[in-house]
């Protein structure tokens, strides 16, 4: 081997090791028993692995997915390991507002409480195109689903949404054009990714002010860089490299959810509102994410697009 070879495989092996060293792990034992959850995106990835580790707490959890039949899958999964039958499919389509409230509505007449809702589901690098609503499917997906279905659900529940580092890439957000048929910077699928991770902090940032006078919490979270399904979508160029590097410098999913898991269960965020964690801790945002006013003008924007009606407002 050449001195170059060595010196890289140094490189890569000391970058590696940096990883294992400052991911973070829940170190919570705290039970869930009599607690009921919902995952969003709970089939596959971080959330199949949250909904594991919070049915081996004892939680009722709710898998609220797109697909059934994978569902299924990972419910068996999930029963088989957790030893806790308390697991139960909702079908939800994210990129379809209708789904979105026919799910809330079930939830509501079919659950006697909610304690916790992990707005986990998200894809990327998907084609730029329209959904049924009218709006883009990474949008709508990652951001305006999630805003629906928070406002149908809001009561006593911690919440989390899973955001990302990608949200520091964007430098701007257009609210005039979140359909992204105007600004061509703003016209690429991973910028607009980018933006959907912004919006679920912004978005975070607004809920977490509005409803802390009700005690009521809400947080958001990078889950780190993760070895799930996410880019099943991507080009071919993009899996090629993907298929390189995620071995070597991403997560596995069961350490990509630890974050999520932290902030489920840990005493010590019990009363933490309106922060940014990565491995199991407060993170530093972008600027642009710190920006209140442009949070509440998010917000009211959301509003519009998901057409909450007046008797769907809490605020």
């Amino acid at each position: 081997m050449t001195q170059i070879g060595l010196l890289i495989l140094v490189v890569l092996g000391a970058i590696k090791a940096y990883l294992i060293l400052t991911t973070g792990v829940c170190t919570s034992t705290k039970k869930l028993t009599g607690k009921t959850v919902i995952i969003t995106g709970a089939n596959t990835g971080i959330g199949k692995e949250t909904a594991l580790d919070l049915a081996k707490r004892g939680a009722r959890v709710i898998l609220a997915c797109r697909d059934p039949k994978k569902a299924a899958i990972a419910k068996e999964d999930i029963i088989r390991e957790s030893r806790n039958k308390n697991v139960f499919i909702r079908q939800l389509d994210l990129t379809s507002l209708k789904s979105v409230r026919k799910f809330a509505a079930d939830i509501l007449k079919s659950e006697l409480r909610l304690d916790i809702l992990i707005n986990n589901a998200g894809c990327a690098t998907i084609e730029k195109k329209l959904t049924e609503d009218g709006l883009e499917v990474q949008m709508q997906s990652n951001h305006f689903g999630h805003f629906l279905l928070t406002n149908l659900l809001l009561g006593n529940v911690r919440i989390i949404n899973v955001s990302s580092t990608a949200h520091r890439w964007i430098k701007k957000l257009n609210l005039d054009d979140l359909t992204f048929e105007r600004d061509p910077s703003d016209n690429k699928i991973l910028n607009i990714y980018g933006i959907t991770k912004l919006c679920n902090v912004l978005f975070s940032k607004e809920l977490a002010k509005k409803l802390e006078p009700f005690g009521v919490t809400v947080n958001c979270l990078h889950p780190g860089a993760v070895k799930t399904e996410i880019f099943r979508n991507a080009p071919t160029w993009f899996q090629i490299i993907a298929a390189v590097c995620i071995p070597l410098f991403f997560k596995s999913a069961k350490e990509g959810a630890q974050t999520s898991i932290h902030l489920a269960v840990a005493d010590e965020v019990a009363n933490v509102t309106g922060e940014y964690f990565s491995d199991c801790k407060i993170a530093k945002t972008s600027k642009l994410a710190k920006d209140l006013e442009l949070a509440k003008q998010l917000w009211e924007v959301s509003e519009t697009f998901v057409k909450l009606k007046p008797e769907e407002r809490h605020f």
